[in-house]
Formats: structure tokens, C-alpha cells, sequence
């Protein structure tokens, strides 16, 4: 940072900074910033986009645009520069626990945590796609669920008082429950399953394919709205599981749909833009800080749904 940037920052109160750093020389660039800070991932098209463009807008503080490929994403941040918004760049792929890891140390270390999450990184394979089921199952829960597990297991520990995290799921995720066995939905509703048990049934569905026998043993055969369960029932236990350890820090994280929206993933026929999709994630990261819900729901349309 330039110095006299630096120096202007300081003034204004947005570094902290103390008479014994300036004596002793410690550089402007590892004094934490105050500043408050957002992050989602998979943001460089599509909904993680455009949520990213409204919260240059509406958040007071620094958001990071993530992508696995950087050209992708600093391409993406100009186009938002360019639009007179002012987004950072940071690299993370989710199906890379170490590049989850850097962006986690970094975020520690330059503003002491962080206050919003969005974790919308997902795939999903088209209908028309010939990749044997197995392969897509496999392929898709190792983003959409392993993948926002790790994110979360790596971040949720930073998140300050008064954080907000939105897990962006998908209303499939409900028919996918539906077309489940009694017997997997009554699981995938329980207020008593643990982490460790969703990971073993997602795990599972995915050997399940391998054998050719997840319909036999009670499985819907839409392998990203298995995922998509997974998503939904992980931020079910992540809410319960910060009422019980962080109950004062006034936390709030949900999962959400954002709907049928036309980007490369659902196609152009979809009948939202991808502005109108970011609208529940957005209001979910801005929740004002004397909400005390919506939290561990399930959310669309900004309405809370029954799961």
C-alpha cells in the first residue's frame, strides 16, 4: 500500500496501529485491518456475481470475489471496477482444502476473521450429460457438499460476532428429499443429526452409484439434489451447533434457494436473472445486527420454507 494511503487509513481509524509499531518499523501491510469483510466464493459469473455486486453496495467493508482461476477472477473484478464498485480479489478453489487453508490464514491474519460468508461455489452436470452416474455423484457431492463443508469447517471458527453465513442450496434439494426413502428422510429431518452421520450418508449415496444399487437403497437419482441436501442439512447442524457454543455471539447462518436463475449452470431458459437470484443470498448476508433469525432455515423467496 502506498504510504500516504496508508497514512490515511490510519487517520481514519481503519488500521489499528500503536506508537511502538511506528518506532520499531513494522510494515503498514501486517498491521490488522478493522475494516469488516465479506467473502464468497464462486463468484466470478453468474449468482456468486452478481451477489458480489450488490454487496459493493449495501456492505460496509471489503468484499473478495473468489474463483479458482485468477484470470477468471480479475477479469471479473474489472468488470465490476469498471461499474464503479471497488470488489478484491482472493484465489480459492473449494476442492482444494490447501487453497481453502491460504485463504483462511490470510483472512486471519489481515482482518482478524471475517463477518459475512457466502458459500455459492457449486456444479452440477447437464440432463443431456453421458458421464456414467457414478462419476457425476462422485464428482458433484466433492464440490457442492465436501467441498462447502471444508470452506465451512476452515471459516466458521472466524466468523466475529454478529456474522452472517448463507449456504446457497437449491429448492431440489426439497424434491430430492421427497423422492427419498421414509426411512433417509426421516435422517435427513432429524434436530439430532450430528455432522459425522451426514458425512457417512453422503458417502454412502456416493458408493451407493458405484455399486448401481442408490435407488434400491432409497436414494432420488439427481445426484446434485443429493448434494443439495447435503448442503441443507449441513447448515441445519451448523446453526444448532453455534446455539450451543456461541449462543451470545448473535450469529446467523442459513441455507437458501436462489431460484431458477439463467446462468451457464441452469441454462437460458431459466426465468430469473442472475440479479434477481442474488436477492434472498444478499438479504440473508445483511440481516441487521438485531436479528435474531431467520437461523438455521432454509430459505427462498426471503420466506422461510418448511424442509
Amino acid at each position: 500500500m502506498p504510504f500516504q494511503a496508508w497514512l490515511r487509513a490510519c487517520l481514519e481509524g481503519q488500521w489499528q496501529l500503536s506508537l511502538n509499531d511506528c518506532c520499531f518499523g513494522i510494515h503498514p501491510e501486517k498491521i490488522m485491518s478493522n475494516v469488516p469483510v465479506a467473502v464468497v466464493t464462486g463468484s466470478n459469473k453468474g449468482i456468486g456475481l452478481a451477489i458480489v455486486r450488490d454487496l459493493c453496495k449495501q456492505f460496509k467493508g471489503d468484499v473478495y470475489l473468489t474463483a479458482r482461476d485468477p484470470a477468471r477472477g480479475q477479469e471479473a473484478v474489472a468488470k465490476l471496477q469498471e461499474e464503479g464498485l471497488h470488489p478484491l480479489f482472493h484465489q480459492l478453489d473449494i476442492d482444494d482444502l490447501q487453497s481453502i487453508k491460504v485463504l483462511r490464514d490470510f483472512l486471519k491474519e489481515k482482518y482478524g476473521g471475517l463477518n459475512v460468508l457466502v458459500n455459492n461455489a457449486g456444479i452440477a452436470f447437464k440432463v443431456s450429460d453421458r458421464t456414467p452416474f457414478a462419476v457425476q455423484a462422485e464428482v458433484t457431492l466433492k464440490t457442492n457438499f465436501f467441498g462447502t463443508r471444508n470452506i465451512c469447517t476452515e471459516l466458521l471458527p472466524l466468523i466475529k460476532p454478529y456474522g452472517r453465513v448463507v449456504n446457497v442450496s437449491s429448492m431440489v434439494s426439497i424434491s430430492a428429499l421427497g423422492g427419498c426413502s421414509q426411512e433417509l428422510q426421516k435422517k435427513f429431518r432429524s434436530d439430532t443429526i450430528t455432522e459425522d452421520e451426514l458425512v457417512e450418508l453422503m458417502t454412502k449415496f456416493v458408493e451407493d452409484t458405484k455399486k448401481s444399487v442408490h435407488e434400491k437403497e432409497g436414494w432420488p437419482n439427481t445426484a446434485y439434489g443429493v448434494s443439495k441436501i447435503g448442503v441443507t442439512v449441513l447448515s441445519r447442524i451448523q446453526a444448532r451447533m453455534l446455539n450451543e457454543k456461541r449462543k451470545g455471539d448473535h450469529i446467523l447462518l442459513n441455507a437458501c434457494c436462489p431460484g431458477w436463475v439463467r446462468t451457464d449452470m441452469a441454462g437460458p431458459k431459466a426465468p430469473k436473472s442472475p440479479e434477481e437470484g442474488a436477492e434472498t443470498p444478499v438479504y440473508l448476508a445483511l440481516l441487521p445486527s438485531d436479528a435474531d433469525g431467520p437461523h438455521g432455515q432454509f430459505v427462498s423467496e426471503k420466506t422461510v420454507r418448511t424442509w
